[in-house]
C-alpha cells in the first residue's frame, strides 16, 4: 500500500531509505527459524531451582471427560523435605481469585492444604517421588499422572510450591478433549480455528485474483505501489494458510510440526511491509518527502523495526507459555511498546501535516501537497479505526466472551484486516485519473479549495 505521484514511484524499502530495516527483518526471521519453539498443547518445560510460590502452566477449555496428562522426571527437592507441600492442581478462574487473595493477605500459605478444598488437587511431589521409589527407580525416572475432568469448564493448571525453597523437575503437560474417539488438543472455543483461518485464506486468494484482474485490465494505470499491495495480500494469504496448518496439526497431533516457524516468517515479512506501506500513505512520503523533518525521519526509522521486534518477541513469549519467569511482565512490556510505536507514527504524521499547514501560506509547493493531503483524510480515519479495533476491541472481545466462543475474537480480527485491505484497494485501485493518485486540471482547483478550508478550520490540528 502507498501513495503514488507517477510511474517513477520507488519501492517501499527504497522510499523509506531504510536498507538496514530489511536486513533487520531477515536477521530476525533467520533467528526465529533456528529457535526450537515450544510445543503447542503438548508442552515440555524444565523448572530449575525455582522458588516461585505459584506457577501457571496452561489454561484450557475442556469438554466433560477431557484429559489432563502430566509427566514428571528428574525431581529434586530440598534436602530433608518429602515434597508433600508442593504439587499440581486445577482451578477455575472464579475459584482462584478469592484463593489468591488469601495468599496475598497471608490468611493461608498453601492452597494445597486448604479445607475444604477450594482447588481440584491432582498430586504432590511427594506422591511422584514415592511412586518412583516404590518401583525401584532413580530420581530421573518418569512419573505419569492422568486425570479426567468431570465437568465441562475452562480450567487452569497450576503448580504451587509451599516449601519456601527452590525445587527442580522436568515436566511435560498435555491437555485434550475426545472428539469421536480422536484426541483434540485445541481447547473448546479454538477447535474451529483451522477451518476459520482456511476460509479467510480462500477469501484473500479471491481478493488477490480480483486485484490481479483489475491491474491487468488497467495496465496503463498500474504503478509499483499496486504491485506492493498485491504482495501484501499474498503474504497475508500465506500467513493464514500457515496458521491454519499450524492449528490443524496442533488439533490432531498436539504439535505444529514446524508450521509455527513458517507462520512467523510470513508474519514478519507481512508486518514489516504493511507497517512501511501505512507509514508511506499516512505521511505522504512520495510527495511530502522534502518537507519531512529530521526528527520525523528518525522516529520512522526507529518505530518500524521496534514494532516488528515487539510483535516477534510477543509471539516468542506467547509460545513459551505463562510458566516462564516474568512472563506476564514481559508480555505487558511488549504490548506497551506496540502502543508506543502506534502513537509515535501518528504523532509523526500530525507533525508533517502541521508543518505543511504552516508552510502552505507562503510555499506554493507545500500548498499543492496539502491539496492532495486533504484527499487522504478519510484514509487517516480508516487507519486509526483499524489500530483502535485490533488493539482494543479485539482484546476486549477476547476478554468478555465465554471460553466456548473465543474464536469470535479471531474472526473479528481477520474480518477487520480483510475489510481494511478491501477499502485500501478500492481507494487506490488502478483507474484513469484516480484522485488519490494524481491531481490535474479542475481536480487541483477543487482540492485547493478544500485544502484552504481545512487550513482555515484547523482540520489537521492536533
Amino acid at each position: 500500500m502507498g501513495i503514488v505521484d507517477g510511474p517513477d514511484v520507488v519501492v517501499v524499502a527504497m522510499a523509506l531509505e531504510l536498507p538496514g530495516l530489511l536486513v533487520l527483518v531477515m536477521v530476525v526471521v533467520i533467528a526465529l527459524s533456528s529457535l526450537r519453539c515450544c510445543d503447542a498443547e503438548i508442552k515440555q518445560l524444565s523448572i530449575a531451582n525455582d522458588s516461585r510460590r505459584l506457577i501457571l502452566f496452561e489454561t484450557f477449555g475442556f469438554e466433560s471427560g477431557g484429559v489432563v496428562n502430566i509427566r514428571l522426571s528428574h525431581i529434586q527437592l530440598p534436602e530433608g523435605d518429602d515434597g508433600e507441600r508442593a504439587g499440581f492442581f486445577l482451578s477455575l478462574a472464579d475459584d482462584l481469585v478469592p484463593a489468591y487473595a488469601k495468599l496475598q493477605q497471608e490468611q493461608t500459605d498453601c492452597l494445597l492444604e486448604e479445607t475444604p478444598q477450594i482447588m481440584m488437587k491432582l498430586f504432590t511431589l511427594a506422591t511422584a517421588v514415592s511412586d518412583s521409589s516404590s518401583q525401584g527407580n532413580s530420581s530421573g525416572a518418569l512419573f505419569v499422572f492422568q486425570f479426567k475432568v468431570p465437568v465441562a469448564e475452562e480450567y487452569s493448571l497450576y503448580f504451587q510450591n509451599c516449601l519456601k525453597q527452590p525445587v527442580s523437575f522436568d515436566v511435560t503437560t498435555s491437555m485434550y478433549n475426545l472428539e469421536k474417539g480422536f484426541k483434540d488438543y485445541l481447547p473448546v472455543g479454538q477447535t474451529q480455528l483451522p477451518t476459520l483461518f482456511f476460509a479467510f485464506f480462500l477469501a484473500h486468494l479471491v481478493l488477490l485474483g480480483i486485484w490481479s484482474y483489475v491491474c491487468w485490465k488497467q495496465k496503463l494505470s498500474v504503478y509499483r505501489i499496486h504491485i506492493i499491495m498485491a504482495v501484501l495480500v499474498l503474504l497475508k494469504a500465506l500467513n493464514l494458510i500457515c496458521e491454519a496448518e499450524d492449528k490443524r496439526y496442533v488439533k490432531r497431533m498436539g504439535t505444529p510440526h514446524g508450521w509455527n516457524v513458517a507462520y512467523y516468517v510470513c508474519n514478519f515479512l507481512r508486518e514489516g511491509l504493511q507497517i512501511s506501506a501505512i507509514v508511506l500513505i499516512d505521511a505522504g512520503w512520495p510527495f511530502l518527502k522534502p518537507h519531512l523533518q529530521d526528527k520525523e525521519k528518525k522516529i520512522l526509522m526507529v518505530v518500524i523495526p521496534l514494532q516488528i521486534l515487539a510483535n516477534g518477541a510477543f509471539m516468542i513469549y506467547d509460545e513459551a507459555g505463562p510458566s516462564t519467569k516474568d512472563f506476564f511482565a514481559w508480555k505487558q512490556v511488549f504490548l506497551l511498546v506496540d502502543v508506543i510505536c502506534c502513537c509515535a507514527v501518528l504523532f509523526a504524521i500530525v507533525w508533517s501535516i502541521r508543518h505543511l499547514r504552516d508552510a502552505s501560506h507562503t510555499d506554493g509547493k507545500a500548498a499543492q501537497s496539502l491539496m492532495k493531503l486533504t484527499l487522504f483524510r478519510h484514509y487517516y480515519i480508516a487507519v486509526l479505526s483499524c489500530i483502535y479495533f485490533t488493539r482494543i476491541v479485539v482484546f476486549g472481545l477476547l476478554t468478555v466472551t465465554v471460553y466456548r466462543y473465543r474464536w469470535t475474537s479471531n474472526f473479528a480480527e481477520e474480518m477487520s484486516a480483510l475489510a481494511f485491505f478491501m477499502y485500501t484497494g478500492y481507494k487506490f485501485r488502478p483507474v484513469e485519473r484516480n484522485p488519490y493518485l494524481v491531481l490535474e486540471g479542475d481536480e487541483k482547483e477543487a482540492a485547493a479549495s478544500a485544502a484552504q478550508e481545512a487550513v482555515d478550520d484547523d482540520e489537521f490540528d492536533l
